[in-house]
């Protein structure tokens, strides 16, 4: 029981995405140059990195990212504070991220998580153009997501 619970911690608790080596024959090949190849500006599949609006997207010190795998209907990601797992149903128009978002449980001082936990969840729709995934509620935007992260927000930690 004790084993499950460090795995299930370590599993949690490490930062996403994690850089894993495949094996293809006679190639080793870098598991986020394969994810990099497969997203594309016109799939939502791939890393997405927030792109702040407000100082309070960034106050914990961090870019929140989501990992989307459409193949898996999957995601994982960091809030900006807390390492983020969950599921998602998508058609050709809407894109609604299950209510079990699992995340870490780490303390961020100044920084409102729970309501970048209920945008995702307001999600019901997406479009992507010029390169952004912009998600939705209805006709309404949430937050805009793009390939590369904007510049690491800066803190007043020492």
């Amino acid at each position: 029981m004790k084993t499950l619970f460090f795995i299930a911690a370590f599993y949690f608790l490490s930062p996403s995405p994690v850089p894993v080596k495949k094996q293809d024959a006679n190639t080793t090949v870098d598991a986020q140059q394969v994810n990099k190849e497969k997203a594309d500006t016109a799939t939502l599949n791939g890393l997405w990195y927030l792109q702040p609006l407000l100082a309070a997207d960034t106050a914990a010190g961090k870019i929140p990212f989501l990992q989307i795998s459409l193949s898996a209907s999957t995601f994982s990601g960091n809030t900006g504070c807390n390492n983020m797992r969950g599921g998602f149903t998508r058609t050709d128009t809407s894109f609604i991220f299950n209510k079990n978002i699992v995340t870490t449980k780490m303390l961020c001082t100044g920084y409102d998580e729970a309501a970048f936990i209920r945008s995702l969840q307001r999600t019901n729709g997406y479009k992507l153009e010029n390169g952004e995934l912009i998600l939705l509620f209805n006709a309404t935007e949430l937050s805009r997501w793009t390939r590369k992260p904007a510049v690491q927000p800066k803190t007043n930690k020492a």
